[in-house]
């Protein structure tokens, strides 16, 4: 038997009437026979009418029998075809419910007709609000009062019409950022009955990664300009396709006595060309102009005269736009060949006179004076090669800092590529020594370096007055956690003392000091302390090392001399402690006893105290990228608070400390929030730096972090960079903190 096709809604209700029609007429006639017996008294005339009335009835009865039946037989078919459709229904629910991205279907009204759990985790505020039967633009609304959406909390109703524009139009894909960090890919097309299909997915891990690729990218291309330019020993700018300034080194301030802040006052071509002609009388001739817009390679040089110096200049422009000035003092190269040529003119002439007279006196001196000239002609190009070598020496110190350092950052990189993959055991520990090996080749030729140019007088000292405790609490900051790990006591007893001295030299030979007391010193303490005597301030040095015999203590300040090789080392930092002291004119002493430990001190003028104005505070080779920025310093150990306070006001940042969240939060006023959080991982209460810094962005809005902490292991750095928060290991570098803060301040 064929099934007969389900009926419509429609068609089942016309049924039901039909039913109903029927039912009335079958009434009417059953009326209509009982007036009619009445009426009639005629037996026959009411049998005739009884007979057709029956008749009818029957005919009727057959019928209504015939549509119930049809009826009841359409329900059935009714039935069956909705529980079909509901099972269909169920199982296009359970199919998109089991996906993981969001799923959301509008019909052509716009309405929402249907949606998953993973469409409404992409909106966790609204979630209890979002039913089916709303309007998309109901939807987009309430996204944008809870400023999901990033760009709604800047123009919520600007927001609105834009994704309302985009949703009318439903041709493809695009990219939404939300207010939590996540980025959602959006693609939205019609369906065959007018109605919109949307699928949402999770792009954050790859916009993640994407931004730290471009920013590892950057940041390396920077550390390697920026180190190659500061071991130049000639002065370099370098300004882009707008003739803006974009790197320069420290030798180009110091030849040409540019002020501290120049790079924000001299900061286009134009402005630092002004400088060049008019506050220092530079005759250029024309090298100095912008050829940064040429459209192939221009390379000038010569030699231009300034007051009383001269340099040779080079000017490079680059390919795509960009020009690159270099700077070489070669006024004592100039005055030492005058020299030469006066003194070659002075000599000869008095070979000349004194030939003269000796061929006049006496003929047989004329092999001796031939003899004396060949002699003298000797010394002079002895003296001449002398010149040359120190020329190329300096050279050699310049090129040697790049090409030197930069196969040994490369293999440093390598080496490191190679030990984040898995490894078998013995390979690790190859890997393992392998880094160990280049960190002390690096050690080693940087200290070699150093000692070089402090032979090659590449290094002036800039004696100027200072206070001596600010100095001492960044050595505490830099040696307190090294000194904490291996189990001494370090004291640094700092009093507001000013000295005179040259800063950066005095602050090496100190580093040298405290770094060999704790290197060497297997247990018991390291103190760091200051005597103010009649004319001079004694900084001493004193641990509870081996110590060192008396026939040995002349010897320990040569080069690569050291009596304790299980503790590492090169034997070079005490070298350059002599060689820098013996430049600043500062006497150092050393006083041991085997068994016992060692005292190294260093003799320093008493200064003469300054007016602390911002600029001065502000110290050599500062720029304005940090000053007056708030910095958030959250740290258990208030040693360590006061140290990176001072550490960080030297620098010009506003600085507050805490140990935690409560007190960190009660630091700042409503609406006010720090610029950079600094926070230690391990905190107090068994409190991680991850949970403060995740509460404080809670509390204060989106804010930088950096992590400080002295563990290296993989599993916390990946669990920061999931997060994109920096991490700075213990001991932690000054240089390298300031280089980050200034690449998140900038």
């Amino acid at each position: 038997m064929t099934a007969l096709p389900p009926l419509s809604a429609v068609d089942a209700e016309a049924l039901r009437a039909e039913n109903r029609k029927l039912r009335k007429i079958n009434l009417a006639l059953m009326e209509r026979v009982e007036r009619s017996s009445d009426m009639a008294g005629n037996a026959f005339s009411m049998f005739e009418t009884a007979i057709s009335l029956e008749a009818m009835v029957r005919e009727r009865t057959a019928e209504l029998e015939d549509a119930l039946s049809r009826l009841a037989k359409v329900h059935a078919d009714l039935a069956e075809a909705l529980g079909t459709a509901d099972a269909a229904r169920m199982r296009l629910r359970d199919a998109i419910a089991s996906i993981n991205e969001g799923f959301v279907l509008f019909d052509a009204e716009d309405r929402l007709v249907l949606f998953n759990e993973a469409y409404l985790g992409f909106w966790p505020e609204i979630a209890d609000q979002v039913r089916e039967g709303m309007h998309f633009d109901e939807i987009a609304k309430l996204a944008a009062v809870h400023h999901r959406p990033r760009g709604s909390l800047v123009g919520p109703d600007r927001w609105v019409s834009e994704r309302l524009a985009r949703h009318s139009v439903a041709d493809g894909g695009h990219v939404q950022a939300l207010a939590d960090g996540r980025w959602v890919q959006i693609n939205e097309l019609r369906t065959s009955e007018g109605g919109i299909v949307g699928i949402y997915t999770d792009i954050t891990e790859v916009k993640a990664e994407d931004a730290r690729n471009r920013a590892r990218e950057l940041a390396e291309r920077n550390i390697v300009l920026q180190s190659t330019l500061d071991n130049l020993s000639e002065g370099v700018c370098l300004f882009d396709a707008q003739g803006q300034l974009a790197a320069w080194n420290d030798a180009l301030q110091r030849l040409l006595a540019l002020p501290d802040d120049w790079s924000m006052e001299l900061g286009s071509h134009a402005a630092f060309v002004a400088w060049c002609r008019s506050r220092l009388g530079m005759a250029d001739e024309g090298f100095l102009d912008w050829r940064g817009n040429s459209v192939r390679r221009d390379r000038v040089h010569g030699l231009v005269r300034c007051g009383n110096r001269s340099f040779e200049l080079r000017s490079n422009t680059m390919e795509g736009g960009g020009q690159v000035i270099g700077f070489t003092d070669v006024t004592d190269m100039l005055r030492a060949q005058s020299t030469l040529r006066e003194t070659a003119e002075t000599l000869e002439r008095h070979v000349t006179e004194r030939t003269g007279e000796l061929v006049a006196v006496n003929r047989q001196l004329a092999e001796e004076v031939a003899e004396r000239r060949a002699v003298e002609s000797q010394l002079m190009d002895a003296k001449t090669l002398a010149e040359k070598a120190n020329l190329s020496k300096t050279s050699f110190l310049a090129a040697a800092s790049h090409d030197l350092l930069q196969p040994l950052n490369a293999a440093r990189l390598f080496v490191a590529a190679l030990g984040d993959r898995r490894l078998a055991l013995p390979t690790r520990a190859l890997v393992s020594q392998a880094s160990t090996a280049l960190d002390s080749v690096e050690d080693l030729l940087e200290a070699l370096l150093e000692i070089s140019r402090l032979d090659a007088g590449a290094i002036q000292p800039e004696i100027g007055d200072f206070r001596l405790d600010r100095m001492l609490e960044t050595l505490r900051v830099e040696f307190a956690p090294m000194a904490r790990s291996a189990g001494l006591a370090l004291t640094i007893e700092a009093a507001p003392i000013w000295v005179r001295s040259d800063m950066r030299l005095l602050r090496r030979i100190l580093q040298n000091f405290v770094s060999n007391a704790v290197r060497y010193t297997q247990r018991g303490s390291v103190r760091l302390t200051c005597t103010e005597r009649a004319d001079s301030v004694r900084v001493s040095v004193a641990d509870t090392g081996p110590g060192i015999a008396a026939n040995k203590q002349s010897l320990i300040f040569e080069e690569f001399r050291r009596f304790d090789t299980r503790q590492g080392g090169k034997g070079l930092g005490l070298a350059i402690v002599r060689r820098a002291s013996d430049m600043l004119g500062h006497a150092v002493t050393l006083e041991s006893e085997p068994g016992v430990g060692s005292t190294f001190s260093i003799d320093l003028p008493i200064g003469t105290p300054v007016a602390e104005t911002a600029e001065a505070a502000e110290g050599p080779g500062r720029d304005r990228t940090m000053r007056g920025r708030c910095i958030l310093v959250i740290d258990n150990e208030r040693s360590i608070q006061g140290g990176m306070r001072t550490l960080l006001e030297g620098w010009g940042c506003t600085v507050q400390t805490a140990n935690g969240h409560d007190e960190a939060v009660a630091q700042f006023g409503p609406g006010q929030k720090p610029d950079v959080m600094l926070v230690d991982y391990h905190l107090n209460d068994n409190e991680t730096g991850d949970a403060t810094i995740g509460r404080l962005t809670e509390h204060f809005g989106p804010v930088p972090a950096i992590m400080i902490s002295a563990d290296r292991g993989k599993a916390l750095k990946a669990q920061l960079d999931e997060r994109a928060i920096p991490l700075l290991n213990k001991p932690l570098k000054p240089a390298q903190l300031r280089a980050l803060l200034r690449t998140m301040l900038g």
